[in-house]
Formats: structure tokens, sequence, C-alpha cells
């Protein structure tokens, strides 16, 4: 919705909002809980992966406001006050708060909680022309950890110069992985020293903890981070008013984009290794264990090259074409791995329960998908179909069984768009299979056991005004 302040309208106030809906049957993660204590393999379950709005205002050709908030992931078990065990009354946050200022018709300056990242183009994405149901999320390493929901505080710069368009920033990392009380000593704490080691006793009684060689996030990250995104577009350019990218025009444009990006944060990791041991015996309610415990820093980098290609096929059909295939090399540190599973339906704090995969780590990626806009009149007057294909693959150092060896993620996705009208009104029927790892902790570190693909189908609807 636009409402015009000046007769061109060349300044105006404009509103977006956006909810999709879930509801889906998925096949659980080995482990997964419904509620304390109560085990479930499979379950039918609702949810509201989005509902945002947007607040635009143009008072100048040169002068932009902004302002996004909304939730994400809610449903009956998490997502709410307390996310991974109660799903009541869901945090609705400010996800950006942009000003921006346009210097001449190459560069705008902006600053303030923003979403103009680096590593690719599906980094950037709008949720809202999503080819697929939805991202793999792969395409945010960082998601909720160094940054708030994939925005950041800090500045930006955005242009094109000819078919070449950018976007950098440098912002603050938000700390994380925080120690429990001031003292860091208590809880888990006490018996594993800044959750980078784990514990024995002798038979003496002497407790000793030894380093994983695991990386996490470094809680004393004081380092900027520094985003770059590149691109050049071959055919008819895109809109960058906004930082959101296209995921599927419709046959509307016919864009080729080749891209490249990066993402660089000093120190944003750290880690024990395995020849560190400590004797738990000798702390004190007074240790600080940052200094007494040995650590080592290990710089983020992570970096992607991306293309993608959209095109009509036949304008009298308006049948389309579109192609989206991305490759990231991730360096958190040794080991790393992170499990993710989006609007995750079980209960609690096991990283790998519900619908968990590895989402990111030090390794790669190769993520792909495929569309087909099918013609006018395919299925009645006015819906028009959109089936799609999507494959990611990864691998990461720190996934690995009891013998050491690698394990490979694969993730296979298939499904329909029904268009009622274009992104505004959609219905999404998914189909994924994902793999579930069977992991069990060994020496303080997570290993895979035998893999079995589990199913989840998932039928989303969407509005957006």
């Amino acid at each position: 919705m636009k409402f015009n302040l000046s007769p061109d309208g060349q300044k105006y106030v404009r509103l977006m909002a956006w909810t999709q809906v879930y509801m889906r049957f998925n096949e659980n993660n080995t482990g997964t809980l419904r509620g304390p204590s109560e085990p479930k393999s499979s379950q039918l379950d609702f949810g509201i992966r989005r509902s945002r709005m947007v607040l635009l205002a143009q008072l100048s050709p040169r002068f932009l406001i902004y302002t996004h908030l909304g939730i994400n992931n809610q449903n009956a078990v998490s997502g709410g006050v307390s996310p991974t065990v109660d799903g009541k009354k869901p945090q609705f946050f400010i996800h950006e708060a942009v000003t921006e200022y346009k210097v001449n018709k190459y560069l705008n300056l902006g600053a303030g909680l923003h979403y103009y990242n680096g590593i690719s183009r599906l980094t950037n994405a709008s949720t809202t022309s999503i080819l697929t149901m939805d991202l793999p999320l792969t395409n945010f390493p960082t998601i909720d950890a160094l940054d708030q929901f994939a925005r950041w505080i800090g500045v930006f710069a955005k242009g094109r110069v000819g078919k070449f368009d950018y976007r950098v920033s440098m912002s603050d990392p938000f700390l994380t992985n925080l120690p429990n009380n001031p003292l860091y000593v208590a809880g888990t704490q006490a018996g594993n020293p800044l959750a980078l080691g784990f514990s024995s006793t002798s038979a003496t009684g002497v407790v000793t903890n030894t380093g994983t060689n695991v990386a996490n996030y470094n809680p004393q990250n004081d380092g900027h981070v520094y985003q770059g995104y590149f691109s050049y577009n071959f055919f008819e350019p895109e809109s960058n008013l906004l930082p959101y990218t296209q995921g599927t025009y419709l046959g509307t444009k016919k864009v080729l984009s080749l891209g490249a990006g990066f993402m660089y944060n000093r120190n944003g990791m750290f880690s024990r290794s395995a020849s560190s041991t400590v004797a738990l015996n000798n702390y004190t309610s007074t240790t600080d264990l940052f200094n007494t415990v040995p650590t080592e820093k290990h710089d983020i980098k992570l970096f992607g090259v991306d293309a993608f290609f959209d095109t009509p096929l036949d304008t009298a059909r308006r049948t389309a074409v579109t192609f989206y295939g991305v490759y990231y090399n991730y360096n958190f540190g040794p080991n790393y791995v992170r499990f993710v599973g989006a609007e995750n339906p079980g209960y609690g704090a096991s990283a790998y329960r519900g619908n968990a995969l590895p989402q990111s780590g030090t390794g790669s990626s190769v993520y792909a998908q495929l569309g087909f806009l099918t013609g006018k009149k395919t299925l009645g007057s006015k819906v028009r179909l959109q089936p799609y294909v999507a494959y990611l693959h990864s691998g990461y150092e720190g996934l690995r069984n009891a013998a050491g060896e690698r394990q490979g993620v694969n993730v296979y996705d298939a499904g329909m768009n029904f268009l009622l009208d274009g992104h505004n009104a959609k219905i999404t029927l998914n189909y994924r299979e994902r793999p579930d790892f069977n992991m069990t902790t060994v020496a303080g570190v997570g290993t895979a056991g035998t893999v079995v693909h589990r199913p989840e189908i998932t039928l989303q609807t969407q509005v957006f005004l």
C-alpha cells in the first residue's frame, strides 16, 4: 500500500505486510521430545513461519527511512518467550531500522540495523518472492549468533555503476555465547570451562577438563564485521532501492546475474586445543576462566559465488524458467558445525531435535534450485503453477562418524507454488527429505551415527500486501 505525499509521487509512505503460515507433517530426528519426557517420532503441527511488516518513507529524493518488524518461527512448542520450550507470546522485534542518503546516482550511504549482507545473493534474499517454499538457511551462516536474525548494527554503502551492483557494510558483532555469570564459574561453566572441553574424574577424585578442538563463538569478540556482495547483470537491471533480492520474477523480467561476496570478522571464534587439560579442583568462585584457561582465537572467513537466471520463455503464454546456484566456502575455525531447524517442532534445548540439520560450519556447500512457471489458464483462469526442485550438499570438517570419517549433508526439496495472485497470494506444497545423523556425544564432541533420511511435508500459505 502506497500513500503519495506529493502529486508526482516522489514523496510517499509505503506499508508492506506479509504472513506465511505452515501446516506440516514432520518425521522427527532421533530422540525428539514433544514435551517434557514425551518422545515423539513424528507429528502434524501448525505454525507461523513469518509475520512481518515494513514501513517505508521517501520524503525527499535523497532521503529514505524504513523500519521492518515482526515475528518468526512460532508454533505450539517453540518460538515464544522461552524460544526452545514455549510457543506462546513470541517476541515482536525490530528486524531493520535504517536511514539512507543518496550521494549521487552511483552511491548511497546508510546506517542503522540493516540487511546489507555479503556472501551471496541469497544472503540478501527477500522472503516474499522465494522460488522454493523457504530458504536453505545455509545462506545465513551466523543467524542469531553474531547478528540479529541476519541483521546488523552498522553502516553501509551501495550503488550501481552501469551493470555492476555493489553493497558493502561494516558492523558490530552482537555478543553471543556468553558465560553464565560475571565470575565465569557456575553451572555448566564450572564443569566445562568456556564450554570448550569435556571432563573426567581420576581414581583419586581429581577432576580434569580437556579441550575438544571444536571452535565456538568468542564471547569477547569486539572486531568489526566486514561484508560485501558484488554482482553484474547482463540483461535487465534489478531494483536496489531496498536490500532484498528477488527470488523469481514470474516471467516479468529477463535477468542473468553473476555475483560474489564475503564476510570477515577478526577473532570471531575461539577454541581449546585437544592438548589443553586443566584441573577443575584448582578453581574457585573468583577464578576468571578467560585468563586461566588457554584458548586460541580464529577469524571468521566466509565466501560465496553465485549465478541467478530468470527469463520468460513464451511471452504469449507467459511461461518462464528460474535458476539459482551458489557455492559457499566457510571457515569458522576447527571442527565447528551448527545445527538449525526452521520453526523447529521439537521440545527442549538439544541442537539435534525435531527437523534440525547441519546448517553451517567450517567446510563448503553447494545449493541449487530450478523452477518452471506454467502458462496462463493451466489451472483455471487465475491460478498459475510453478513446480520447482532444490538440492543442498554440504561437507563440514567437524561432522564425522565414530570412525572419524566425514559425513556429507544432502537435502532434497521438491514442490509446487499455486500462484493465486503472483507473490501476493500463493500456496506452496513442499516435500523435503533431510538427513538425521543420530548424533551422540563422544569425548565432548557430537558424533554421527547411522544416517536416516526423514520426510518433511509442508503446506504454506502466503499473503503479501
